[in-house]
């Protein structure tokens, strides 16, 4: 691992315990809001993509059959990872604050003392393997559908 790479894997639980120390800050102040904001919103779901990324970088997107953008797949795959991080941030964060309220332990500081704490386990988990090279057919179970292609209609 490269150190460009143990500095990319520790930002999300980094940017959580930045989080966290913003909390010292007044209540209402701009940065205070920026960092628990940013965090929430972006942190523990790139963490977990990160997990994912080699699994999910296998399936690349298919360009469109007209003749245009050259860098179609590399936006594409970024676009998709930016989505899917905001989406399981949001989806970690609901799950937090439905256990606390289910224990009655909810406060703002908790869930973001939780997700710190998940973000910073995640970040340290290793990645995921990406399946077979496309020339050997991927496993499937008797009688499911083939998989499709990352990006086709099907």
């Amino acid at each position: 691992m490269t150190p460009q790479d143990l500095v990319i894997r520790m930002l999300p639980p980094f940017s959580g315990w930045l989080a966290l120390a913003a909390l010292a800050l007044p209540g209402g102040s701009p940065p205070r809001g920026a960092a628990v904001a940013l965090f929430l919103a972006v942190g523990p779901g790139a963490a977990l993509v990160r997990i994912c990324g080699p699994a999910l970088r296998s399936r690349r997107a298919e360009p469109p059959d007209e003749p245009g953008d050259a860098a179609f797949e590399r936006h594409s795959d970024l676009l998709e990872q930016l989505v899917l991080a905001v989406l399981l941030s949001v989806s970690a964060a609901i799950l937090v604050a439905t256990a606390l309220i289910a224990t009655q332990a909810l406060s703002g500081d908790r869930v973001l003392l939780t997700l710190t704490l998940l973000t910073t386990l995640a970040a340290f988990c290793p990645s995921l393997r990406a399946l077979p090279a496309s020339g050997t057919a991927p496993r499937t179970a008797p009688g499911a559908a083939p998989p499709t292609r990352k990006g086709s209609t099907l």
